[in-house]
């Protein structure tokens, strides 16, 4: 009589693998501490953002008339981040939801730097099987 056993481990959160953003544009309530800054104080988020990325602190400061800075960094980000998305999907989405857009670089960030994502959870299933 042989008894067999399989393990099963299903793991869901950790560190990003996936070609999307870790967290959607409106996800705010995942971290809140960006979410905060970025309310009171947005344009100390987006340097502390920029400068974490590896970027000059100071050059979203340049951004007060346009949208390119934003999205040289954005697009930046997804090029070493393996995120898919378009130069256009970008600047539409700086368009229309620019504080949202920088939270969520924030967050991104965040979570590369540290190298994990919003908590994990993992199921182990073992069944034996007796034949």
């Amino acid at each position: 009589m042989a008894v067999t056993s399989t393990t099963t481990v299903i793991q869901v959160g950790g560190a990003p693998s996936s070609r999307n953003w870790s967290t959607e544009l409106c996800d705010c309530c995942t971290d809140t501490n960006t979410c905060c800054c970025g309310f009171w104080c947005f344009p100390c988020m987006q340097c502390k953002a920029a400068g974490d990325f590896g970027w000059c602190c100071a050059m979203p400061l340049l951004d007060f008339f346009c949208c390119a800075v934003s999205c040289c960094l954005r697009s930046s980000m997804r090029e070493r981040y393996n995120i898919y998305g378009s130069c256009c999907n970008d600047c539409c989405a700086l368009m229309w939801c620019y504080p949202f857009v920088w939270c969520q670089m924030a967050r991104e960030v965040k979570i590369r730097k540290h190298g994990s994502a919003p908590p994990t959870t993992t199921a182990i299933t073992n069944q034996v099987t007796s034949h």
